[in-house]
Formats: structure tokens, sequence, C-alpha cells
């Protein structure tokens, strides 16, 4: 039995999730049933994050254990023949120990949520940003997120549903960058890291952040409804379409002792 490491993209807008439901066509799902189709064998594919219904991937980490001898090679170039026509690429694969877990493993994840902020509707980026027409101000909305970096009871910033133990979470990015004048290229990008993260954490923060840009709110009430831990207090959840996860980080040991591709 050999296991690989899998780095997935995807464009999560016809998908429940990543997660396997129920109530429809799941990433986790389409990636199973490709090693089925491959080589014949039923297996779990475990992903570094479940992302919700509408969340996309630039580099979502997952692995998988198969009896067939194969190349990360072979196994690449055959998952992306029966991914199709689902828009799902594996765009790197790799063998790794027996122990790697591509969730328990993982000490740094990534997300970038993107906001177009300008007054022409959305062609192109529809279902692949938030379409925000009022004019944000970024450079306050950097400034309020700072208030966040660190660690802290993020309650406030959680869904209900969340099923972690804490809300305690180390915050270690939060950054607002944006980029053209209210033309073509008006792309407000906010990019979070931490080594997990509570559901709906990051689209929390982005609709809170929002607030900021309009000028409603200003650092000090980005900072009060942290510290107060009550969902109720911080701003509206932002839609699942603006949310990608671009990077899983593991340590160095979580590689060591791997079979050579």
């Amino acid at each position: 039995m050999s296991r690989f490491q899998i780095l997935v993209e995807y464009d999560g807008g016809g998908f429940v999730g990543w997660q396997r439901q129920d109530n429809g066509p799941s990433v986790q799902a389409a990636l199973e049933q490709a090693v089925e189709r491959f080589c014949g064998e039923s297996v779990l594919v475990e992903g570094a994050g479940r992302t919700d219904s509408g969340v996309h991937a630039l580099a979502q980490s997952a692995h998988l254990d198969l009896a067939k001898e194969t190349t990360a090679e072979t196994l690449m170039a055959a998952l992306n023949f029966h991914l199709k026509p689902d828009p799902v690429a594996v765009v790197a694969a790799r063998p790794v120990p027996g122990d790697f877990h591509a969730r328990f493993s993982a000490n740094r994840r990534a997300y970038l949520y993107r906001i177009v902020n300008r007054r022409a509707p959305l062609a192109l980026e529809r279902g692949r940003a938030w379409f925000v027409p009022q004019p944000l101000d970024a450079d306050a909305m950097h400034a309020a997120a700072q208030e966040l970096i660190g660690e802290h009871d993020f309650t406030s910033f959680r869904a209900s549903e969340c099923q972690a133990k804490s809300p305690v979470k180390t915050l270690d990015r939060l950054s607002v960058a944006r980029s053209g004048d209210g033309g073509q290229d008006a792309l407000i990008e906010i990019r979070a890291e931490a080594r997990s993260f509570l559901h709906h954490q990051v689209r929390n923060f982005a609709g809170s952040l929002k607030l900021v840009g309009e000028g409603k709110w200003r650092a000090k009430d980005l900072r009060a409804a942290l510290e107060v831990r009550d969902r109720a207090a911080a701003g509206p959840t932002a839609p699942a379409c603006g949310l990608y996860l671009t990077e899983v980080g593991y340590p160095d040991e979580a590689f060591a002792g791997a079979p050579k591709a």
C-alpha cells in the first residue's frame, strides 16, 4: 500500500463543498470516483480542509492510499483524465510516508478572499468574487484587520454550526490590498493565514471588513466585536464565491522518509 499527497485545484460553484454529502456532488466524491475508474479501488481521499459549497481552491491538499503500484506522475495524469468534465484538476502529486495526513500533519493554511469593487456588474468574475459596487477604503480595512492578528477567542467570527472544540485560534496574517482605480482591475484581496480556522471565519472577517471599507465601522468597532465574543456583534458572512484556499503548509518532518517518486 502506497500513500500519495495530491494538490487539487477546483471551482467550487457546482459542488456542495469538499466533503462527500448526500445532497449533491462533492469534490471529495469526484476524486474518489476518478481513482476507482483508474484502478478499480475504493479509496478515501482525505483533504486538509472542508471547504463549503461555492468555495474554490488553488491548492487543496489531500492524501490517498493505493494498493496498485504506480508513480505519482501516472496517478496525476490518470486522475485528471477521469475527472473530466468536472472543474477539478490535480496540479501535483507525490509519494509520502504512511503516517502523513493531509489534515492533521498540516501546520499552516492560507486563504484569499476576492472583492471586485467597481460600479459595473460582473461578467467574467461572476461566481468567483464578491461584487461590491460602493467604494471601499482598502487602507482602512487593512489597518483595522491588524486588530485581529494574534491569539484570540474568535467566537464573534465563528459560524453557529462550527464543530471546532475551541474558538481560540492564532491568526498569523490578515492583510487587505487593492489594485486598480475603480475600472476593470478594481480588485481588493484579503489574505489570511493561520494554523487552522473556524467555520466561516475568513468569510466573517471579510463581511466585517467591508463595513470598515464603507466607513460604517472603524478599527475600534472591529476590536469591540472581537472582544464581545458574540457572533451577532460582527458583520455579515461574505458570499462563498469570493473565497479560495490557496495553500496548506507542512513541517519538513511530515515528509521525512518519503519513498522516491
